[in-house]
């Protein structure tokens, strides 16, 4: 046990090891007794910073920069990502550039980790313990579990056993009534010989006596019985009965007797839903807020995903997909494959990209730099992508000659799952090759935006149909509703573009109307994501921006 810290959780000097202690160093995050202290700064190091120990890590400790050693970094650059110093603002390599104080992404990410904090000890880390005690049940109940096969199979066995000795009882039943019959038919046969054996002694006593008279009468009467007695009777032959042995079938047998299931690996899909208890309830913003305007410069814009706190991706109408920083300078350019434009794109659990492209009817996966091909489709074309909670990607199909769609889940370049048709057989989406964006909500619903067919589709994991939204009646939306880009929130609230009467739809999860964000002089919206801080990013198609909303509290 420590002595510094057991004796009724009093905190003791990290120097003397015996004081109580007074004061903390926030540089060397040391505890320090009142008479230690001196001892502790006599090095002469300007950097230390003595404190209450109430007070402790306190103070910010700035990263020093590494062009200029004698220099802290106060700054970061926008457009580099980088920490900076004052001398490194003032040089060529920075010039143009904007900045922002450390202090402020530090509170931000400061905000993140704390959120971060409550759901890893709220949710995650209660779900992992859950899944530790259930595992370990199953361990303990394994032998039981086991044992019990094998006493069932044991009494299927002891009833086999009885139901053939009952088998071979009734055969040799059998066998007894049928040697009665054959007994009492050759019985019957043999007194009927015997009879006629009578007759033919009765007959030769009186020919011996009429042959050994004198009386003419008898003789001339005499009339001969040879001819009835020549025809002998019929000979009986009764077969004893055979018993036919069949086979052993020994495979024939095994399935008679029963089956023993393969061990099933199958795994059911364990995902933390917001919507659990433990989770914290994240109600809307009476007023949405307009937190940046990110300017891509592509006109036609169509596509935005979010990749983690500092970046995105977003493509346009050309054959560039691009990656911005969270103060809206570009990181990068990828060129697809073919030259074409991208359909759509989207971000695996890996952080790798992944954008489709119809005009060859290929789903492609950047990895360190270099594109490679994930699906070739035959006769279907991929329109929109979404990555699940699971990882999973479901796309969106339509046919080569446009007259059906459908959606299919792939795990990698495996197909799973085809949706396209409801319990009638009648097609779930529009035949057509219309952008049909796609999301999955935490709730595990798949929500396709079904713009050629105005309206929003929603169909549970198993494909059934749960709901359709066609929009919601408005004096001031006098267009057409038809849904472009569609994301989820981690409320299982769906978020959808409606471009032509410049707005998004909020939805709750069985569909239901919530309210507008039309406050944000919105133009033509299109592509949509959501952050993990429900954060949204909205694509204005015709002025090529993204813009960054927060509608949540």
């Amino acid at each position: 046990m420590d002595p510094r810290t057991s004796a009724q959780d009093v905190h003791r000097c990290d120097l003397c090891e015996t004081a109580i202690v007074h004061s903390y160093c926030d540089f060397c995050h040391i505890n320090l007794c009142k008479p230690c202290i001196l001892d502790h700064i006599l090095d002469e190091y300007e950097k230390h910073k003595i404190v209450p120990f109430q007070e402790r890590r306190s103070t910010l400790i700035y990263p020093n920069c590494v062009k200029h050693p004698q220099k802290n970094c106060e700054l970061q650059c926008r457009e580099c990502s980088t920490f900076v110093c004052s001398s490194c603002m003032a040089s060529d390599q920075h010039k143009g550039h904007k900045f922002v104080e450390v202090t402020e992404v530090y509170k931000t990410k400061k905000d993140i980790i704390e959120k971060d904090t409550k759901e890893y000890e709220n949710l995650i880390s209660p779900k992992y313990e859950k899944i530790v005690i259930d595992l370990e049940n199953q361990l303990v109940n394994l032998d039981g579990g086991y044992e019990k096969l094998t006493t069932t199979i044991s009494k299927q066995g002891e009833q086999w056993h009885k139901e053939i000795d009952i088998v071979i009882n009734k055969m040799k039943t059998e066998i007894s009534e049928i040697k009665d019959k054959h007994r009492d038919i050759l019985q019957k046969h043999l007194e009927e010989i015997k009879q006629i054996q009578s007759l033919i002694k009765q007959t030769l006593l009186a020919i011996k006596e009429i042959k050994n008279s004198t009386e003419l009468a008898p003789t001339i009467k005499y009339s001969s019985k040879i001819r009835d007695f020549s025809k002998l009777p019929p000979k009986v032959k009764v077969s004893l009965p055979t018993f036919i042995q069949k086979p052993i079938e020994r495979e024939k047998l095994y399935s008679l007797f029963g089956q023993i299931t393969p061990l099933s690996t199958a795994s059911k899909e364990n995902v933390l839903s917001p919507n659990q208890p433990n989770a914290s309830v994240r109600e809307l913003l009476d007023e949405p807020e307009l937190v940046a305007t990110i300017q891509t410069g592509d006109n036609g814009l169509r596509c935005v995903t979010y990749i983690n706190d500092d970046k995105i991706w977003t493509s346009g109408w050309n054959n560039e997909i691009k990656c911005f920083n969270a103060y809206g300078y570009l990181q990068q350019t990828i060129v697809t494959k073919s030259g074409e434009m991208p359909y759509d794109i989207a971000v695996d659990v890996g952080r790798d990209l992944l954008y489709s492209d119809w005009r060859v009817g290929t789903v492609y996966k950047v990895k360190n730099g270099q594109t490679e091909e994930l699906i070739r489709l035959q006769g279907w074309r991929p329109s929109n992508l979404c990555v699940t909670c699971t990882g999973d990607l479901l796309v969106t199909l339509f046919s080569v000659d446009y007259t059906q769609s459908k959606v299919v889940r792939y795990s990698g370049s495996t197909e799973k799952r085809t949706i396209q048709f409801d319990d009638k057989g009648k097609p779930l989406y529009s035949g057509n090759s219309y952008n049909k964006y796609i999301t999955e909500n935490r709730n595990h619903d798949i929500c396709v935006a079904d713009c050629g067919a105005g309206a929003v589709v929603v169909v549970n994991q198993d494909g059934k149909l749960r709901w359709r939204y066609t929009g919601h009646p408005s004096t001031t939306k006098t267009k057409p509703f038809q849904p472009w880009g569609i994301t989820a929130d981690s409320q299982s609230r769906i978020l959808t573009a409606d471009r032509d009467n410049h707005c998004i739809h909020i939805l709750d999860q069985n569909g239901q109307f919530l309210r507008y964000i039309d406050n944000c002089d919105l133009n033509n919206p299109f592509g949509l994501s959501v952050d993990n801080n429900d954060n949204l990013f909205v694509c204005e198609y015709n002025k090529g921006n993204v813009k960054k909303i927060r509608y949540v509290k």
